[in-house]
């Protein structure tokens, strides 16, 4: 299991405080260091700051905030980017911008060797790589930053692939897990634009994300699951697990050697049907949300290879979307009210799928869905692209301030991704026109007889549930009140930020009255002619003069850092 530990309880070693110096280092680099003084770090670990360098050239001044945010993602190394990979499919957590410029990031990682591999291999299986199999490739076919893939063949003849998790990672990723929650918590406490953003749950949601993508049989399990799934489907195909040779660190599946569908020469020097394959894999992606409720979120070409007789083959099991059945049905209501131009009900649905602090203004929100609707929708369904309609619905959703659920925003993304692949295969493939008897079968499904019934029961064991609570809820609440127990919370926004405000204002009082006090009293001392003197003048006094000098330039240089006299 990966800890997250706040930095100020563990040891201040000097692993942690190197990598915390090179963290800063490249937000100064990238011309964040407004954002490093708003934190005010070196009140809370001795950095040294003074020593890092906070000149940044013009050439990264040129790129947007965004750009710099994804250049020194990739800068910082594998946690960071797998964090940005992670975090451009949470639209609920991060502004639309940055989630563009975050899905742009790129593992650039070199490739561990194979004695690295060799030690982990039999750390994990308690057998060695030449017991295991009968070949294992030396070189890896591919690499990234958590881990990379072998080829190999196993003693039985069955050809297979081998993913290893890259030596160290947990350590590194838990390093860099405490110094993000030490920023982060920084961050809601003295950045008051950062707080609406949330940035210790956005680390702990990373935290959980990486826990989980860490331990391949995890992965395991959605492949065998997806592969129960679509156990008599034979137009799809999800490689075999090896469960013998796969632990949290090994997995071992079966080598697929097909074709990325997105090698169109190929294909067709191959004679398969690029109508066929794209119909096929459409269906595949909507079977799975709207059927299984469990879906690979993450189908790009990369991960789809084309078999023999046009099968599709699924890889990289590692981002899966799970979406229940009333999420679906809401999904399908405002497809449903988008498809129909109605204005008010798109607005009052959009409000249902998503999460808000504040309800916006209804007005504004359907005047902002009625442009929506005509820029889209007044055209043959043929020509809308569902990929820019819902990227610009997540757009008019942020600017009302409301937060698309993860598990919706993956169901958008893989849908638009599949679009893209299948409009590259086929220049009229029709998602919308493909997606119709998915989203028919969802519609009709809440009418069944069976459904209406099983809904019934459950509304009716919720009420008999309420009457039977309600009355000792309710003598709960007078007997609190009678014994003055009953107390109201209130929650006073900004409040900690004034607070923190005041008690600035309160120190530098009570730092110049103490400058002052010793400003006077060193003079008194100097008047007298307290003892010792040097050259008739009280030493003592001079020492105050002193002292009171050093302090004054100190509150002064402190004062015009924060830029205001």
């Amino acid at each position: 299991m990966i800890s997250i530990r706040k930095i100020g309880v563990i040891g201040r070693t000097y692993r942690n405080l190197n990598r915390y110096r090179q963290i800063l280092a490249v937000f100064f680099k990238y011309g964040f260091d407004d954002i490093v003084e708003m934190l005010k770090i070196d009140q809370y670990i001795e950095i040294g700051l003074q020593m890092i360098s906070r000149h940044h050239g013009e050439r990264v001044e040129r790129h947007s905030r965004a750009e710099r945010v994804r250049m020194a993602l990739e800068e910082l190394g594998p946690t960071y980017i797998k964090m940005g990979q992670i975090l451009s499919s949470r639209p609920d957590l991060v502004p639309v911008d940055f989630i563009r410029e975050l899905s742009r990031l790129q593992d650039k990682v070199p490739s561990f060797s194979i004695a690295e591999v060799r030690r982990i291999v039999y750390k994990e299986t308690g057998q060695s790589i030449d017991d295991l199999f009968a070949h294992f490739d030396p070189e890896p076919l591919a690499s990234a930053s958590i881990g990379q893939v072998h080829r190999a063949r196993l003693v039985d003849g069955e050809e297979v692939a081998v993913k290893i998790q890259r030596p160290g990672i947990r350590k590194i990723v838990e390093v860099d897990l405490e110094i993000m929650l030490h920023l982060a918590t920084l961050a809601e406490r003295h950045i008051e634009e950062l707080v609406h953003h949330r940035p210790v749950k956005i680390v702990e949601e990373f935290a959980r994300s990486i826990e989980k993508e860490m331990d391949y049989t995890l992965e395991a399990t959605s492949m065998e699951r997806v592969a129960r799934a679509f156990l008599h489907d034979q137009t799809v195909y999800i490689p075999k697990v090896y469960r013998e040779i796969t632990t949290e660190r090994v997995l071992t599946a079966e080598f697929m050697d097909g074709i990325k569908v997105s090698l169109l020469d190929q294909l067709d020097a191959k004679g398969y049907d690029r109508k066929l394959i794209t119909h096929r894999g459409a269906s595949i992606l909507l079977t799975q949300i709207f059927e299984h409720g469990f879906f690979h979120a993450d189908p790009h070409p990369g991960n789809l290879f084309v078999l023999p007789e046009n099968v599709i083959c699924l890889l990289d099991f590692g981002m899966m979307g799970t979406v229940d059945r009333s999420t679906r049905e809401l999904f399908v209501e405002l497809v449903d009210a988008v498809v129909r131009r109605d204005e008010s009900r798109t607005a009052r649905v959009l409000l249902k799928v998503t999460m808000w602090d504040e309800e916006p203004d209804m007005r504004l929100l359907a005047k902002d869905v009625a442009d929506f609707l005509g820029e889209h929708l007044y055209k043959s369904l043929k020509d809308i692209q569902v990929g820019k309609l819902l990227q610009h619905m997540l757009e008019m959703a942020s600017v009302h301030r409301l937060r698309i659920p993860p598990e919706i925003f993956l169901m958008m993304k893989a849908i638009s991704t599949v679009e893209g692949v299948g409009l590259a295969l086929d220049p009229d493939f029709d998602m919308i026109a493909h997606a119709e008897p998915f989203i028919k079968q969802v519609k009709l499904a809440r009418f069944s007889p069976k459904r209406l019934s099983s809904d019934a029961v459950s509304i009716f064991g919720q009420y008999l549930d309420f009457v039977q609570e309600f009355p000792k809820d309710l003598l709960e609440i007078t007997r609190n009140i009678r014994q003055k127990k009953f107390t109201f919370m209130l929650e006073l926004k900004s409040m900690e930020s004034m607070l923190a405000t005041h008690d600035q204002i309160s120190n530098r009082i009570s730092f110049s009255i103490i400058i002052a006090a010793l400003i006077i009293g060193s003079a008194l001392i100097v008047i007298s002619k307290t003892p010792p003197l040097f050259y008739g003048i009280s030493l003592i006094g001079i020492i105050g003069f002193l002292t009171a000098a050093i302090l004054g330039v100190w509150l002064l240089v402190a004062i015009i850092k924060k830029g205001r006299l």
